[in-house]
């Protein structure tokens, strides 16, 4: 019994020294990383306090000393492109071996959703890429959503880097694909993509504690939230009323209980039920302007060659929850609003004849309905048969709004602590930034928040001014026949001061590639590209390369003329699609007018007959400038902007 009990007290004692000595590294360095060529580059982790630390790399062996917190770094030499390579470390008896090791540029890629949005959203449009992509030297990590208040996190709950092929490449972002691809095959050198983004994030989620101090009053925001106990009531709250709604919705949904049978039952008579022609929104019909669940009906006849086939349903977008039989049969369901609904029918369920598709759409707040001017088709095989038109429908429950949760994840500091700070220590060569959708309603205060995150991130990185590339907002909303305000030109307007006054910034333009019913446009291929021409001028310093398109200069005034230079017009300044389109001028009343513009020797000359002392212009002053065709010959759009008196 002695020697048992020793053994086990041995044991014991043996553990404890094992998980002293064992040795960490972070989440980044592993298996197929990318480190960043022809800089210094730092590996450090963690390992016993005080034991010494050996790191053989390319026949090279490094040596370092742990501090009395087990904490460690190595400092390699500049490093050339290539590899793939193996790289050792060992300490306290402990050993790691690192494969698959590419040296190349590294890109931090961050932002909010159209950031975070992966190939697999876009894939309808891009089958062609995503079955051609298989890239070794194209590497993505992605890093986990989180937030912390409390401290900066030194590592990543979890992480690794992945390959590019047409599996994973599915959950890449898909801007930051297409801006590796555009690199790599023009330097074919490898590339490293950190994806740390979130959908809905605003700027100052992304700020430092110490950026955050100047702008008062979310650094007092993110000082509160330190407190777990306020997280932790906030959420139970939210949850408890959440939950009480689809409770309350659930018991009142006459679609479960008509006593003349579940309205996804296909052998339901519903001659009785209302008809609204579809995509639209229900606010129109005789229902008003209601939340809760609205069912929807549509027979669909098919032939009996596509009958038992496989088949996708493609239902646009629905405002907000959505749940889809066909048959009888469930079929899929989308909690919120932004997905398209793109659902995969078994085989088997599709029939010769009539086949009966049921949508509940659930409401929570605003107008639902479907959303306009996107596909309705059910597709067997190649055959498309189309979904737009008469639906019957019928009212299941009216709810009261549902109060939208707070979003703590987007609180200032947050994502700065928990998707950032543990990163900083990896060497990148620059950013790519796509975000401004959340910061929209505050595009003054945007002008100082976003260079002071540009200038936070270059601080704890320690790189000097990195290039930092970014995304101006896209069209987006109804066009407007009229000039007027816009929340969305402001905040343009301030990424554009920040590329104009930020050193080594490089500004993408996407005027031209939005789509005005859809925050998440799905052509992000242009967006990457656009995004790596300005890397090859500002990070790559490739002079010959026209990046931007044109960025207004100057004005001026010449009797009821206003006459307009520009810089970036590369070739020569061109009207696309016929004559030139949404440009604004005012008199001294302030009353923007549409005006007429013409390109002569590489400028633009605007103006409107009915104003003979004009003291203002704008062009692309809307949410969504529908026509705006002012580009260089390059083919880059030129960015909205405004200049003289208003």
């Amino acid at each position: 019994m002695k020697r048992v009990i020793q053994s086990l007290l041995l044991l014991v004692l043996f553990n404890i020294i094992q998980a002293q000595s064992q040795l960490k590294l972070p989440k980044l360095i592993g298996d197929g990383m990318v480190l960043q060529r022809d800089i210094r580059v730092k590996i450090w982790g963690w390992t016993s306090p005080d034991a010494q630390v050996i790191l053989n790399f390319k026949g090279i062996r490094y040596q370092a000393k742990a501090n009395a917190k087990g904490e460690w770094e190595i400092l390699l030499p500049k490093l050339r492109e290539g590899g793939p390579y193996t790289l050792k470390i060992m300490s306290a008896g402990d050993s790691v071996e690192i494969k698959d090791v590419l040296v190349g540029d590294v890109w931090v890629c961050s932002g909010q959703s159209n950031m975070e949005l992966p190939m697999e959203v876009v894939r309808p449009i891009y089958e062609d890429e995503i079955a051609n992509c298989e890239k070794d030297f194209i590497r993505h990590f992605y890093v986990p959503q989180n937030y912390n208040f409390v401290k900066p996190q030194e590592d990543l709950p979890f992480g690794c880097w992945v390959k590019t092929n047409s599996q994973t490449v599915l959950k890449f972002s898909a801007v930051a694909y297409f801006f590796a691809k555009e690199l790599y095959n023009k330097y074919k050198v490898p590339i490293g993509l950190i994806n740390s983004s979130l959908g809905g994030s605003p700027a100052e989620a992304w700020l430092s504690e110490e950026a955050l101090k100047e702008f008062p009053h979310y650094y007092e925001e993110a000082v509160k939230f330190k407190d777990s106990s306020l997280i932790k009531r906030i959420e139970s709250e939210d949850n408890a009323r959440i939950r009480a709604w689809y409770e309350e919705l659930q018991n009142k949904d006459l679609g479960y209980k008509d006593t003349l049978g579940c309205w996804k039952d296909p052998n339901l008579d519903v001659s009785n039920w209302s008809i609204m022609k579809i995509p639209g929104y229900w606010a129109g019909t005789e229902l008003g302007d209601v939340n809760g669940v609205v069912w929807f009906r549509k027979d669909v006849d098919l032939p009996a060659e596509v009958s038992d086939k496989p088949a996708k349903l493609i239902l646009g977008r629905i405002v907000d929850a959505d749940s889809v039989f066909i048959n009888g049969c469930f079929i899929g369901t989308t909690s919120y609003q932004y997905p398209p609904r793109r659902y995969d029918v078994p085989k088997n369920v599709l029939k010769p004849g009539k086949n009966v598709i049921v949508v509940k759409v659930i409401n929570n707040t605003g107008k639902g309905g479907f959303v306009l001017d996107k596909p309705y088709e059910l597709i067997v095989e190649g055959a498309k048969f189309d979904l737009k038109g008469e639906w019957r429908y019928k009212l299941g429950a009216v709810m009261q709004p549902l109060q939208p949760p707070t979003f703590i994840r987007w609180k200032p500091l947050g994502l700065y602590n928990a998707m950032i700070n543990p990163l900083i220590k990896y060497k990148i060569k620059g950013v790519i930034w796509y975000q401004g959708e959340s910061n929209v309603s505050r595009a003054e205060e945007y002008r100082k928040l976003f260079p002071a995150l540009i200038q936070d991130w270059r601080n704890k990185w320690q790189q000097g001014n990195f290039p930092f590339l970014f995304v101006q907002l896209a069209n987006f909303l109804e066009a407007k026949d009229q000039p007027c305000e816009s929340d969305w030109a402001l905040l343009r307007e301030a990424q554009l001061m920040t590329f104009l006054n930020v050193p080594n910034t490089g500004m993408a333009v996407t005027i031209d590639i939005g789509e005005w019913n859809d925050i998440h446009p799905l052509n992000k291929k242009d967006v990457g590209k656009r995004l790596a021409l300005a890397a090859q001028r500002i990070a790559y310093g490739d002079k010959t390369v026209v990046y931007s398109g044109p960025i207004f200069k100057s004005m001026k005034i010449k009797g009821n003329k206003i006459i307009l230079s520009f810089d970036h017009t590369g070739s020569g300044l061109v009207s696309k699609n016929g004559e030139l389109k949404q440009f604004a001028v005012a008199g001294e009343d302030g009353k923007f007018v549409w005006a007429k513009a013409i390109i002569q020797n590489n400028k633009v000359v605007v103006w409107s007959d009915g104003i003979t002392k004009p003291v203002a212009v704008r062009y692309a002053w809307a949410d969504n400038p529908e026509g705006a065709n002012l580009y260089n010959k390059e083919g880059l759009p030129a960015s909205p902007f405004r200049a003289g008196k208003f």
